[in-house]
């Protein structure tokens, strides 16, 4: 049986078991089986029936956070069961507890041997966390920004510089996709007081962020294209993709070019120049040619603490 026939079957296990009365819902002792209707299940949960079944039929392959979520809470789910689902739903296990930033050994292998490829990895806050050199030389070191200048959301809604530019459709398509993630989190971490304030504070800065975040939008990361004005080598066309670490909740980025093209050339300049840039400013920040690219593993980032009182 595969994963979403295997999703179906416990959803509907877990429905037979719980009566009406158990879920808050009139009982009706001569109805036979006693379990829950798929009816009364989509009541519970705001969800169609036509959605329902698909999910116990394994036709419906991804349902998102909101959903396990809500069905989780419908059904009585203890916790082990509650984990269990989201695994079932190829979604991370929810956490009681804070936004982790460490970055296992195994991605720190993969950043130090994606040397010609710029990537960067952030938290489920979008927080940025790590990157590699040839990230730096393209989109600008890091290591000078401090707190919420690191997070790729605030950045963008609060209209912090970026060299980044996007089409229309393209900024629409990053937005719902991150906004989505800062949803999700919440659900993840309900305790985490940072990722509290960072969501107050981008729905009081930007209209947009609001708007998107009441509409409560589904969106998702999907392979792009992003133009990066860049003040040496000029604009560069890289193509953008958002991978997700199993079970520690990061999102790994990485910005490529096909073979050949003007754009990879212009990688490889960067390459090249962006740790002489990186020495005339600093020495220490450029990795020793005998050993293996190193990862820049800067301090934590720190967010402001507005009152809990304003969210």
């Amino acid at each position: 049986m595969s994963r979403h026939g295997e999703l179906g079957t416990a959803l509907h296990r877990w429905r037979d078991r719980i009566t009406p009365a158990e879920a808050g819902l009139p009982a009706d002792q001569s109805r036979r089986p006693p379990g829950l209707r798929r009816e009364e299940l989509a009541d519970l949960t705001g969800l169609s029936v036509e959605y329902i079944v698909r999910l116990e039929q394994g036709r419906a392959t991804s349902p998102s956070v909101q959903v396990l979520t809500t069905l989780a809470r419908a059904l009585r789910l203890s916790d082990g069961e509650h984990r269990h689902l989201f695994l079932l739903a190829g979604q991370s296990p929810p956490a009681t507890g804070h936004v982790s930033d460490h970055v296992p050994p195994s991605v720190r292998r993969l950043l130090d041997q994606l040397t010609g490829t710029p990537c960067g990895v952030y938290d489920a806050a979008w927080n940025l966390i790590t990157w590699n050199p040839l990230w730096a030389a393209l989109l600008g070191d890091p290591s000078t920004q401090q707190g919420r200048g690191r997070n790729a959301a605030w950045q963008h809604f609060a209209g912090l510089p970026s060299r980044i530019s996007h089409t229309l459709e393209q900024e629409a398509r990053f937005e719902a996709a991150v906004v989505a993630d800062l949803r999700a989190a919440t659900v993840r971490y309900p305790t985490d007081e940072k990722l509290r304030f960072l969501i107050g504070d981008l729905r009081r800065v930007s209209g947009r962020f609001g708007q998107l975040w009441n509409s409560r939008i589904n969106g998702f990361h999907e392979s792009d294209t992003r133009t990066v004005h860049h003040p040496d080598v000029g604009p560069v066309d890289v193509d953008c993709d958002t991978l997700v670490a199993p079970g520690n909740d990061l999102r790994i980025v990485t910005c490529s070019a096909a073979p050949g093209t003007p754009e990879a050339d212009r990688l490889k300049l960067l390459d090249v120049i962006g740790p002489e840039r990186m020495a005339e400013a600093d020495p220490s920040l450029v990795p020793d040619p005998t050993l293996s690219a190193p990862v820049t593993s800067p301090a934590p980032a720190t967010a402001s603490t507005p009152d809990p009182a304003d969210h």
